[in-house]
């Protein structure tokens, strides 16, 4: 039979070379748009995270610190109101102010009083971020006078003679008198300073609602715009606060001027009349479509925008935050166009090179043809010449053997019937040794393979393939109908219909199927999470059968919802974490959970706890109230951590009477709780949302502001228990330390007797005595056990004094005993701690707990009667006076007790 030849057929090398070469751009344009697509979504969602947190970031700052004025005024206005503080003593009036504005941030620019008769008195911090005493009454002539602060925080020399000023007349002052309350006041240009000022005012009324005072916490708002920079430095985006009615900035990160002074008037710097497009145009946006978070095109590029408002009484603020769309993406485009350079020239390369090879290896194929030309026109003599032993040479060999069997056939045919049947039992044989070799290699992966038939019985196993299952060896599996095997289940445990396997229909179908969603089930009868792979096996054109590879992903799938899990949590309580909680409020803020609760809840005594027993102790009393909480809801109840000390819980379905009763549990879980010396006891606050029409942004700050109202009301029942519950647990701890408070409390209000103090300042000494070693409660049990100290336990021991002013300046019912504890280990040569104060530096009251403790400490210790124990203790005050102790005081007392043993 004759072959007609085809003029237009395609050499084998010229279809290899085409085949390869698209193959390679196929491959290389496929895998390279996956891997640079994915790197662009991946870029792009992180930069828009990124972008989140930090907007997130300068709210929760900012937010905190436009609390702090209205804090500092919450806490010290009662030394005024309740009569603590005479304002007319210059000394306590000047060391209170200084006090109270030193444990401030430096944002916090001064602390004042303006009398309702025009007096003004504070402290400020200067340029230089220094402290200075103000005064402004009848002997400064209505001028504002500023002094330097000695170390006992009373006024040293005036540095400064400012203008004449009249608080009456500032913005702050007369609203707090308007609104009758705390108010904070409008963004102000400050009386010295080119700043842009806040100020927080608290009203002072007398027994006959007369007006003594207003009590203002400024701060300046330049620090603001420093901290946005700083913040934005190094991403290229920028941050700007502003009035949300007026437009007019607070600050700013791009060093725009906040306000200018024309004709010595101030004009604010407007967001409407910025030269900058790109903030005009996506404030804009905001204003069109409300959406917090979105990405503006704007003339310089992409912007991912994140816009909050903050509210609270007299201030209606808008934060703009802005990250660069290409902040991530410029590195990792330069990366894409080199790469692809690279590509396409290894291509070039390699096209070139296999075009080379090709030609070489294919010139003996023409040899090739015509020998077999010869062959089939019947010569078989002839042969092909053998240049090198590679296929093509093999397939010359092979040629030459096929002529020479022909010629040998032909010459003996009985003789090449018998060498065929033994070439064919050789075969046979090989085929047999390459079937157990397969079976070798398949063993030997690591990964487990099993085959199947078009019905989907089990053809091949692999070892890895029944270890991972849990059988014993292939005869458990092979002919079994895989499906039915390890596939017939959901992971919940519902049958998984045959009809519905993919492996099956993708196999049928001649396509491949990968998932790593599924579960395969062992001989056990437990389940695993599994990846797999399933290919078709074609034989002639037509699908016989598949090939399926799988690896269990237990471990992965833990990780990933590990991760998950955390993204989500937060991971000190377990709870829901802000972000968790806002994203999920869409889904439980629906009509079929009306009516709908929100109560509010706040830890009292968090910093406290944080600032005297470290935050261990504070992380502790953070879980426990987490604990109570969880315990105190239902199961279907939305709990979230949203601050360092905050949470909100959500109930659905939920009345308010029904809310209250959950707030009492809560109140209940936290009664009887105690972390480290701190009573546990929270402030909550609750509303609740009846109707679809009721906004559950304004249910969430009804429900925050009673928290807040909770929170003022019990503020002094709640310092009251807190400085109980240390007392109880330090009289725990040391033995005979109660019976020391009491006794020397009984000897100090004779010492006050004996001096003739008025009874009020007696009232003081015995509470001051009482609580003189409060601040013990930090010391560990060796310190307050032992007879002898180290260096470094003296060292802690000395540090009681500073732990109990810290203490008892935090409750507005101890503040005036915080400075006796202070200095009640102060020694009249001045070689005491912690101040090294001398002579009458030491407060009166201080010096005489000093006597009364030590008399008692003596008079307590060793085996001997009462009367030589005595005899002891009055010899030691006797031989500290003049040293240790204040020598009158010291002769007085030694007195008094000579005369009561008469």
């Amino acid at each position: 039979m004759n072959v007609k030849k085809n003029s237009k057929t395609i050499s084998i090398r010229t279809a290899i070379i085409s085949v390869f070469v698209i193959s390679i751009l196929l491959m290389a344009g496929g895998i390279g748009s996956m891997i640079f697509i994915n790197w662009h979504t991946s870029i792009d969602v992180a930069t828009k995270d990124f972008s989140q947190r930090i907007s997130d970031n300068i709210y929760e700052r900012i937010n905190t610190l436009i609390h702090i004025p209205d804090h500092i005024n919450e806490v010290n206005y009662k030394v005024i109101d309740s009569g603590l503080l005479d304002i007319a003593d210059d000394q306590k009036r000047d060391a209170f102010f200084v006090g109270v504005l030193s444990a401030q941030p430096s944002e916090i620019y001064s602390f004042s009083f303006g009398t309702a008769s025009g007096e003004y008195y504070g402290a400020r911090r200067n340029e230089a971020g220094q402290i200075e005493i103000m005064r402004n009454d009848a002997r400064t002539g209505g001028y504002s006078w500023y002094y330097s602060v000695k170390d006992d925080m009373t006024a040293g020399e005036r540095v400064v003679q400012a203008g004449l000023f009249d608080a009456r007349t500032r913005d702050w002052y007369q609203a707090a008198v308007r609104d009758g309350g705390p108010t904070l006041s409008p963004v102000y240009k400050h009386f010295i300073m080119d700043d842009l000022t806040i100020s927080a005012a608290w009203p002072i009324y007398d027994e006959n609602g007369d007006l003594e005072g207003v009590l203002g916490a400024h701060m300046l708002l330049s620090g603001v715009g420093a901290y946005l920079a700083d913040m934005l430095q190094a991403y290229q985006g920028f941050a700007l606060i502003f009035e949300k009615d007026s437009g007019a900035f607070i600050a700013n990160s791009l060093a725009m001027p906040n306000f200018l002074l024309q004709d010595g008037k101030l004009q604010r710097t407007v967001i409407h009349e910025i030269d900058n497009t790109d903030i005009r145009q996506a404030y804009a946006e905001y204003q069109q479509n409300q959406n917090p978070y979105f990405l503006h095109t704007g003339e310089n590029g992409k912007l991912y925008v994140n816009v909050q408002e903050i509210h609270m009484p007299g201030i209606d603020w808008i934060i703009i935050s802005a990250i660069p769309h290409s902040l991530l993406m410029t590195r990792v485009d330069l990366i894409i166009n080199w790469t692809v350079i690279l590509v396409v020239l290894f291509i070039i390369i390699l096209i070139f090179t296999y075009d080379g090879v090709t030609r070489k290896l294919f010139k003996p194929i023409d040899d090739l043809l015509q020998v077999s030309e010869s062959l089939a026109a019947g010569d078989l003599a002839t042969r092909v010449a053998i240049i090198r032993n590679d296929e093509i040479g093999i397939i010359s060999q092979g040629v030459n053997k096929v002529a020479d069997k022909m010629q040998y056939l032909i010459n003996n045919l009985e003789e090449s019937v018998k060498d065929r049947t033994d070439e064919l039992f050789q075969t046979n044989m090989a085929l047999a040794e390459s079937k157990d070799q397969l079976q070798l290699i398949l063993d030997s992966t690591a990964e487990a393979i099993y085959g199947i038939d078009l019905n989907g019985n089990c053809t091949f196993c692999n070892s890895s393939c029944i270890k991972l299952l849990g059988y014993d060896d292939q005869t458990a599996l092979l002919g079994n109908n895989m499906h039915e095997q390890l596939h017939h289940s959901h992971r919940d445990g519902s049958l998984f219909p045959t009809s519905e396997c993919k492996i099956i229909q993708s196999i049928r179908s001649g396509k491949g199927f990968t998932t790593d969603d599924e579960v395969f089930w062992k001989s056990d009868g437990s389940s695993f999470d599994v990846t797999y792979q399933a290919y078709p096996q074609v034989k002639s054109g037509v699908v016989i059968g598949g090939v399926i590879t799988f690896s269990d992903i237990t471990d992965r799938k833990k990780k990933e919802e590990e991760i998950r899990y955390l993204s989500c949590h937060d991971i000190l309580t377990g709870l829901h974490n802000r972000r968790c909680f806002e994203e999920n409020l869409p889904q439980i803020d629906t009509p079929d959970h009306l009516p709908l609760s929100v109560i509010f809840a706040d830890i009292n005594g968090l910093k406290m706890t944080n600032d005297i027993f470290g935050h261990a102790a504070g992380d502790a009393l953070i879980r426990k109230s987490s604990e109570i909480l969880k315990q105190s809801c239902r199961e279907n109840d939305a709990i979230a951590r949203v601050g360092g000390d905050e949470f909100i819980i959500v109930l659905p379905n939920t009345s308010r009477e029904h809310a209250q009763e959950i707030q009492s549990r809560i109140r209940s879980g936290f009664a009887d709780a105690r972390v480290a010396a701190i009573k546990c006891s929270i402030a909550l606050g609750a509303d609740t949302k009846t109707s679809a029409e009721q906004s559950l942004e304004e249910v969430m700050a009804n429900a925050e502001n009673a928290m807040y109202k909770d929170k003022t009301i019990n503020r002094k029942t709640v310092n009251k228990n807190i400085i109980e519950t240390i007392l109880e647990t330090l009289h725990a701890r040391l033995n005979n330390e109660m019976a020391h408070s009491n006794a020397v409390s009984e000897v100090c209000a004779k010492i006050g007797a004996a001096l003739k103090l008025a009874e009020p300042e007696i009232v003081k000494l015995k509470r001051a005595a009482y609580l003189h070693d409060i601040g013990k409660i930090t010391l560990s049990d060796k310190v307050l056990t032992s007879e002898t100290l180290t260096d470094d336990e003296m060292a802690e021991m000395q540090h009681h004094p500073i732990v109990g002013y810290r203490i008892l300046n935090l409750f507005d019912d101890t503040l005036d005993l915080a400075e006796y504890i202070y200095s009640h280990h102060e020694r009249w040569d001045g070689s005491g701690y912690p101040r090294g104060l001398k002579g009458e530096q030491i407060p009166q009251l201080s010096r005489i707990i000093s006597i009364a403790e030590t008399y008692d400490r003596v008079i307590s210790r060793g085996e001997r009667s009462i009367s030589e124990r005595k005899a002891a203790a009055l010899s030691a005050i006797k031989e500290g006076a003049g040293t240790q102790f204040d020598p009158v005081l010291a002769a007085c007392f030694v007195k008094l007790m000579e005369e009561d043993d008469c």
